[in-house]
């Protein structure tokens, strides 16, 4: 029988911490060539590495479920979660947008931006789902991966996973939104037609001799309220 009782044992690496990301504000980026919010984050590392660079991709999801709606918003919203008594079923959150950005190397802790660029096409569910709310906020959460690039003690990288629990719950002010949508769409928005029916509208523009198709399509829904 052999005895080990003496011989040295490899000593367990130190299990290293995930970093902890927060949501800070939000603003729309002015003079932007479409509309765009640009969110301001704060990482920390606990284990205060000298990190060179996180390659961070950041899921932001909607989650309707974590505010109150009036019966005028429920209304507004039908077309997205269906009759009032249903919401419990289908008000689950659902993505808005993905963005990868490059946080500059920090050591202890460290703020950097996300520019997340907004569509204002209505059939898209998340700007269905902004321009349906009057006020208050939208609740987001910021789902975390991604690669931390960091010295330990020496001169040579070493890699680290941000792992997909790394996440954040925010809620984000309606009014940031409708800044970003007004700064490129001023008293108006936007609805995707197709060619054919742009094509009609046209002829009917041109038959009326509308000034805009906002007269043109007015005229129309007058006309169907009329009965």
């Amino acid at each position: 029988m052999s005895l080990d009782v003496d011989r040295p044992r490899p000593v367990p690496k130190a299990r290293l911490h995930d970093p902890v990301f927060s949501v800070l504000d939000v603003e729309h980026v002015a003079h932007a060539l479409a509309p765009t919010l640009r969110f301001q984050l704060h990482v920390s590392d606990p284990d205060g590495r000298a990190v060179h660079t996180i390659a961070l991709s950041t899921q932001i999801q909607v989650d309707p479920a974590r505010r109150g709606y009036d019966d005028a918003t429920r209304a507004r919203l039908a077309e997205l979660f269906g009759a009032p008594e249903r919401w419990g079923a289908t008000t689950h959150s659902f993505q808005w947008a993905r963005v990868d950005a490059l946080v500059p190397g920090f050591t202890g802790a460290t703020s950097f931006a996300l520019e997340l660029p907004c569509t204002y096409d209505l059939e898209v569910a998340a700007s269905k789902y902004f321009y349906s709310l009057p006020d208050g906020d939208v609740p987001l959460s910021f789902h975390f991966s991604g690669l931390v690039l960091y010295r330990d003690g020496g001169d040579l990288l070493k890699v680290a996973a941000v792992p997909w629990a790394c996440s954040a719950r925010w809620s984000m002010p309606v009014a940031a939104w409708r800044a970003a949508i007004d700064a490129c769409y001023p008293g108006g928005g936007w609805v995707r037609l197709s060619h054919e029916t742009l094509d009609a509208l046209q002829l009917r523009k041109a038959q009326r001799g509308d000034h805009s198709f906002d007269a043109t399509v007015r005229e129309l829904l007058d006309g169907e309220e009329a009965p």
